[in-house]
């Protein structure tokens, strides 16, 4: 069997086979290989081992050397020359209308040639970008167009599992994935739920497709027979995983789909008729007590003892009244009993008597002046003879006397004028007939 070290390029997924010759190359070491392109640089992922000759792709090309610190400064200068021939690419689309999207630019090692990788919708002719970029970098370029996968695969990202893209890690190739296999797995066809980031199918469900094939050939389909606890009744519907089945049984006495585990029912597989398994019994526990003995005396005497018990339990409880009521009656007593002592003592001397204890003094104010109480005693009553000299009973005065005044002209007036048989000014006297 040969031996050989796998080599993988720019971290992308697919690994190729090299032969190492003489070479002691460990993992993570970086190479310079031969290939169809020239001499490219690399990392191994798996030092050498020994595979079978039917796996190894002839002529199987050779590792030139393990790459020294000049080598890595050369693949550096590429990666910076890389970022700036995609903008100028870029320029170059947007100056000639082309519908391509620039996905990747690709230095060769040896810096004869420049690789530039594209997406469309369609066919694109680019002979026109093809020379001013040739005009631009003085070098062998070259164009090529990929799919969306290939593009997602170049690009790197993280799909809606989380985790990076299946294409840029570990696949090798991209297999060929349909809408039949979501609808074999049960799963939502709404695109944007089985759709990864390229706009494609996810990858991932071709992993899983051959355990749900198989496990298809052994469960039946639905609308089949089936022998249910309950009766005959139709499949309506299957739990692949949970390896279960709704059943809507023949009789119509229940409507409501019946749920059993494959192995209760019995159905028609292949022309083979699998018969369903017994119910297995819950196992009894060990530290039961042991009822032999009581078995063996008959029913009878089973019946008498728990009689007896169920009495006795009775009497237990009249037992535990008549019990209370003597501890209530007891501590009546006592009560009694203790209030004829408290009465029978003495009193102290020192203590006087209820009736011959003092009166309790009511507290003054600490500050009377800041109390909110009126008290007349704190008022300085106005002296008789400066009374009418003090301003608010002059003014009170003032105004008495003004009002007096008014209500005597007031009355003036109509004792004058409306009084009856009286002249008004300027006119004659009335009288009681007119």
């Amino acid at each position: 069997m040969p031996n050989v070290v796998n080599v993988r390029f720019r971290n992308r997924g697919k690994s190729y086979y090299f032969d190492p010759g003489e070479l002691t190359v460990n993992t993570g070491d970086s190479l310079v290989v031969e290939t169809s392109k020239g001499l490219e640089l690399g990392e191994c992922v798996e030092g050498c081992h020994e595979v079978p000759e039917e796996g190894v792709v002839q002529p199987l090309k050779s590792v030139v050397r393990i790459a020294t610190a000049e080598d890595l400064r050369i693949a550096e200068a590429n990666r910076r020359k890389e970022k700036s021939a995609f903008s100028l690419c870029e320029e170059r689309i947007k100056a000639h209308g082309l519908d391509m999207k620039l996905v990747d630019v690709e230095f060769s090692f040896e810096g004869n040639k420049i690789l530039f990788f594209f997406t469309s919708d369609g066919r694109v002719d680019f002979r026109e970008l093809v020379k001013d970029l040739a005009s631009l970098f003085h070098t062998r370029i070259e164009l090529r167009q990929i799919g969306v996968r290939d593009g997602a695969k170049l690009l790197g990202g993280l799909g809606i599992c989380g985790r990076p893209f299946c294409c840029s890690t570990f696949l090798d190739e991209f297999q060929p994935v349909s809408i039949r296999m979501a609808k074999t797995q049960n799963l939502s066809l709404n695109p944007t739920k089985i759709s990864g980031t390229c706009g494609r199918l996810m990858c991932c469900l071709k992993y899983e497709q051959d355990a749900y094939e198989h496990l298809i050939k052994t469960m039946p389909k639905v609308d089949a027979p089936v022998d249910t606890p309950k009766g005959k009744g139709n499949v309506a519907e299957v739990n692949l995983l949970r390896r279960t089945v709704k059943v809507r049984l023949a009789d119509g006495a229940d409507a409501s789909l019946q749920t059993y585990p494959l192995d209760r029912l019995g159905y028609t597989l292949n022309g083979e008729y699998i018969e369903p398994k017994p119910e297995e019994k819950a196992p009894v526990p060990s530290d039961l007590p042991d009822l032999s003995r009581y078995m063996s005396e008959g029913a009878d005497s089973l019946g008498s003892r728990l009689a007896n018990a169920m009495e006795g339990r009775g009497e237990e409880k009249k037992s535990g009244r008549s019990r209370r009521k003597k501890n209530r009656g007891g501590q009546r007593e006592k009560g009694a009993e203790a209030s004829e002592r408290r009465n029978d003592q003495p009193q102290r001397k020192d203590r006087p008597e209820k009736k011959e204890r003092p009166e309790k003094k009511e507290k003054k104010p600490e500050h009377p002046e800041k109390s909110f109480e009126k008290k007349p005693e704190n008022r300085q009553p106005i002296p008789p003879k400066n009374r009418e000299k003090h301003p608010v009973n002059t003014v009170r005065a003032q105004a008495a006397g003004e009002k007096a005044e008014g209500v005597e002209k007031k009355a003036n007036y109509h004792r004058r004028y409306f009084h009856r048989g009286s002249k008004k000014p300027g006119g004659e006297k009335k009288h009681e007939g007119q």
